[in-house]
């Protein structure tokens, strides 16, 4: 008998939909919060803190809508899926990572240019509840982002992370404007302004991932897995490429397995079948297979890999 648990759904802090809603939720409570604390205590780095927290509700709205619309099935005008629009996503989430660094920035030299005072004590407190807050939905949206093996979902949890570092450089500078008085009350802005710089490395950082898988990265592990995966068949004498490349959540294995030149073109054709059904099987990140059927020859893989090393195409 089947269990029941089988039949739960997950629950919404286990989906990457799920905590994109609640990282929407608690970043605005945390926004206002941020905002009013630091205009009433005369802080910038926690007003800067509140901008920064204003950005990370554009950045979970964006996520979890490309999240909806990256899990769509393929349709007649995009029979590859929809999974493309998470690697924008995540592009436009580092974009605004790096907007609030550079606001961030420049308005704390503005700011270290004009008298300070100092920040009111309430702030503190403000602060280590954020930086718990944060922290605690950095983790949760890694660990999702690890298990569905989402981009976007990774980006939004690093920005939960700049955030909460942000908010450690506030509280840091705070705490010396308060040890020391009038005379180090400049502290808090550049605390801000080194969360800034922050904030932008985490930009730089954020980029990369998506817009490899925009150019269509190979991934090597996934791609060996399924190679490791048809070799276990016999009748595979060898496999010329296997290639793969990450669509939102899941990946496309393009690979050249080698049969016995005297194999049927039914019978190639169906150990094409089996071979997908054991990626599929073994690996659900993969949501397709293309595998292209060649004679095997002696030297033949190797030959293939020194042609394309030279630039010579081998089709």
């Amino acid at each position: 008998m089947p269990s029941l648990a089988t039949n739960k759904r997950p629950h919404p802090t286990q989906t990457p939909e799920g905590v994109a809603i609640l990282a929407i939720l608690v970043n605005t409570l945390l926004a206002i919060t941020k905002l009013i604390a630091g205009i009433i205590g005369n802080s910038f780095a926690l007003v800067a803190d509140a901008v920064e927290s204003i950005v990370d509700i554009v950045g979970s709205a964006v996520v979890w809508g490309a999240l909806r619309y990256g899990n769509r099935p393929p349709d007649q005008d995009h029979p590859f899926g929809h999974g493309k629009a998470e690697s924008l996503a995540a592009l436009a989430v580092a974009c605004f990572v790096l907007f609030a660094g550079l606001a961030i920035g420049a308005e704390a030299i503005r700011q270290l240019l004009a008298p300070s005072p100092v920040p009111a004590p309430f702030t503190l407190i403000v602060l280590l509840v954020v930086i718990v807050i944060k922290e605690s939905l950095f983790r949760i949206t890694r660990r999702v982002a690890r298990d569905s093996r989402s981009t976007v979902s990774h980006s939004d949890a690093w920005h939960h992370r700049s955030d909460a570092i942000t908010s450690l450089f506030a509280l840091l500078g705070i705490s010396i404007a308060l040890i020391g008085g009038p005379d180090w009350a400049a502290a808090d802005k550049w605390a801000a302004l080194a969360a800034s710089a922050v904030i932008l490395f985490n930009a730089v950082r954020l980029f990369r991932e998506p817009y490899s898988e925009l150019m269509d990265r190979n991934d090597d592990d996934i791609a060996d897995q399924c190679q490791a995966i048809a070799l276990e068949t016999p009748a595979i004498r060898a496999i010329e490429r296997s290639e793969a490349r990450k669509s939102g959540r899941l990946y496309r294995v393009v690979m050249h397995a080698e049969v016995d030149p005297d194999m049927t073109v039914a019978d190639s054709h169906g150990l094409t079948g089996i071979i997908k059904a054991n990626i599929r099987e073994r690996l659900p990140s993969v949501a397709s297979v293309l595998i292209h059927i060649e004679p095997h020859t002696p030297h033949h893989t190797t030959q293939h890999r020194q042609d394309e090393a030279h630039g010579t195409p081998n089709d």
